[in-house]
């Protein structure tokens, strides 16, 4: 990214790093494996200004029935592929918040793409099979992270400056995600902000409905990729 280039050639940007623990959950690899992964977290500059970011391309892979990874966080611009690597159809949506799409149905092999113009959080399903979802943070900034199984990230090539922090926890409320926010000071050399505690007291998973807005059967019927000479119904 331009960001990036500008801080190699003056090299005055620096590298942030941090951790989140999650607390008051009800998931069990949180509570068993201690797993704090798939948090997003990403500075944006106090005053507002606009960050120079290029367009980029990501995935977000369909591999036997979850998306691979059930969180991404990129900048707007980014062109996001959904490879199924499954020998069944998927058909990637969203229409609950953030962009708005829908890929249609189709194949092992196939590459859709959509790409993502405005900041907002979209959450993705399939419309063949309700217990896939994930989701995607689009934010005005290139200094993003997601947090891994230990609760680390790290964020690379940060300009000196005052800027708003802010994190992205599916299973947090909203309240919990804006009162997170802080304001951080960052200079040229690398920072270690404070760890940020996630309470997901309250959480309660709600059925989604697919495209149409219906419920999905109750048997999931899942079919095979195309063959030669094959019809195919959506």
């Amino acid at each position: 990214m331009a960001c990036l280039f500008l801080c190699a050639v003056a090299g005055v940007c620096g590298t942030v790093t941090g951790s989140v623990r999650l607390v008051e959950t009800s998931k069990a690899g949180t509570r068993g494996r201690n797993d704090f992964s798939g948090v997003a977290i990403w500075l944006e500059p106090y005053d507002g200004s606009v960050l120079p970011m290029r367009p980029r391309t990501v995935q977000m892979a369909q591999r036997k029935k979850h998306f691979e990874p059930a969180i991404l966080a990129i900048p707007v611009g980014t062109t996001v592929e959904f490879p199924n690597f499954d020998p069944i159809f998927h058909n990637v949506f969203s229409s609950y918040s953030g962009q708005i799409f829908d890929v249609g149905l189709y194949p092992q092999g196939t590459v859709p793409k959509v790409l993502f113009t405005r900041s907002g959080i979209a959450l993705v399903f399939c419309n063949i099979h309700p217990t896939m979802s994930a989701a995607i943070v689009v934010v005005n900034t290139p200094y993003i992270a997601v947090s891994g199984p230990d609760g680390s990230y790290r964020i690379e090539g940060v300009r000196p400056g005052e800027y708003r922090l802010h994190v992205f926890d599916q299973q947090a409320s909203d309240q919990t995600m804006r009162r997170l926010q802080r304001n951080v000071t960052i200079g040229s050399d690398s920072a270690t902000l404070a760890q940020i505690e996630i309470s997901e007291s309250g959480y309660v998973q709600v059925p989604h409905k697919n495209k149409y807005g219906q419920d999905y059967p109750a048997v999931i019927e899942d079919r095979p990729m195309y063959l030669p000479g094959s019809r195919t119904r959506r």
